[in-house]
């Protein structure tokens, strides 16, 4: 009888490899994120309007969202080592072009083509700690491999827009290029691909969306990310234009935010092992979400520096359903469709967090941030009911039920 994965390596190998696919997806966020902070220097320095030096920003964002669900194929067929080797390198790629183009047409081409190989990374780095991980440590392995984005984005803001102002955008660029590069080298030396069924079994393994669970845990996360980029998109400028903070000061208090969204990550995940459940966690923070978003609301009207604390509370609970998410839709589709799944969730999960800052706005300058904030808070409650508490663990629905102790079985 074949040996689970998780023991046909070592404990150390299995957590360099975690290391290996924080590091990707740390290097995918700053690559995909970094030009947002270009805008100052391309704005103040060589004179492009703001809408111009945001098509820049949006460049490599856009090229994430064309390439998710065909990366997810990719790693499908060929595997999770090849999907980040080729993705990553790809990116490599783009990131030199960009240091190297002159031009608003050739700049935005290439920070495209780096955010086309930077998508790679979101679902080979989940299926290998999927793979390599038993499903008691999964949820822990998975908020740490979470933390690579808010990681990723607080390198780029750090540095790209310093060295921008000081030595110029193509220098700037080296930024997310070089953490691409080294990420890349890491990956090449450390990670294997998880065992899987033969290939052979790819054609009678039923799809699987014939059931509703992983549609549903979509649905949840797309609901959950409404909250979250109202927060990550306003609270700076709520906290500057009404209550009256220095920039510096909200700036550091949203800085702030990103580690305690780091935090709720690793935490949720962890509460999912013990429980042995990962999407019970994901309706208590649905739940904590609504409280937390509408209090805000009320806190924002009459007790504003509560509402701060409160805003800091919402960053994190927020965005501490994504390692749930992503686990147990890694786990209900399995090895020859999580792919395409986790594919299709972060697109999905992309293509309404984009429509939220110009909605949200909108709804702030027609009726203030405090009836913004509360009426948001209404669509964790819809996520509730919508979290399939009952279907997790049904074992007509491709996976085990729980085992003794609590703990999932394994696929």
């Amino acid at each position: 009888m074949t040996a689970p994965a998780h023991e046909q390596i070592s404990a150390s190998r299995r957590w360099a490899m975690l290391a290996a696919g924080t590091g990707a997806q740390t290097a995918s966020a700053a690559m995909v994120h970094g030009p947002a902070f270009l805008i100052p220097a391309l704005h103040l320095q060589q004179g492009l309007p703001l809408a111009r030096a945001g098509l820049v920003a949006a460049a490599p964002l856009a090229g994430i969202m064309v390439a998710l669900i065909a990366w997810g194929l990719v790693v499908d067929r060929r595997g999770e080592r090849f999907a980040l080797v080729a993705g990553q390198s790809l990116a490599v790629l783009g990131g030199l072009a960009a240091t190297q183009s002159e031009g608003l047409v050739a700049l935005s081409a290439a920070l495209f083509v780096a955010g086309v190989g930077g998508a790679a990374t979101n679902s080979a780095s989940g299926r290998v700690v999927v793979g390599w991980f038993p499903p008691e440590r999964r949820g822990l392995a998975m908020g740490v491999r979470q933390t690579g984005q808010p990681l990723g984005v607080g390198i780029a803001a750090a540095s790209v827009a310093v060295v921008a102002q000081q030595h110029g955008v193509a220098a700037a660029l080296w930024v997310p290029t070089a953490v691409t590069i080294v990420s890349l080298v890491v990956v090449v030396l450390v990670v294997l691909d998880p065992p899987r069924p033969p290939a052979a079994e790819r054609a009678s393994t039923p799809s699987p969306y014939r059931g509703s669970f992983l549609t549903r845990v979509h649905g949840v996360s797309v609901l959950l990310v409404v909250p979250q980029f109202v927060v990550w998109t306003y609270a700076l400028t709520w906290m500057v234009t009404d209550l009256g903070w220095s920039t510096a000061a909200a700036g550091a208090v949203v800085a702030g935010t990103q580690v305690a969204g780091a935090a709720a990550r690793v935490g949720a995940g962890w509460v999912s092992d013990l429980v042995g459940s990962r999407m019970r966690p994901l309706r208590w923070v649905a739940v904590a979400a609504a409280v937390t978003m509408v209090t805000l609301g009320v806190a924002a009207e009459l007790a504003p520096l509560v509402a701060v604390v409160l805003m800091v509370a919402a960053s994190a609970i927020t965005v501490a359903d994504n390692g749930l998410a992503f686990t147990a839709i890694a786990e209900r589709a399995g090895p020859f469709w999580s792919g395409r799944a986790l594919g299709i969730q972060n697109t999905a999960q992309n293509l309404v967090a984009a429509a939220v800052p110009p909605v949200a706005g909108l709804l702030v300058a027609a009726a203030g941030y405090p009836v913004t904030y509360a009426l948001v808070g209404l669509l964790p409650l819809i996520a509730v009911a919508l979290v399939p508490v009952a279907a997790e663990h049904d074992p007509a629905a491709g996976q085990r039920p729980v085992a003794a102790g609590g703990r999932p079985g394994v696929l």
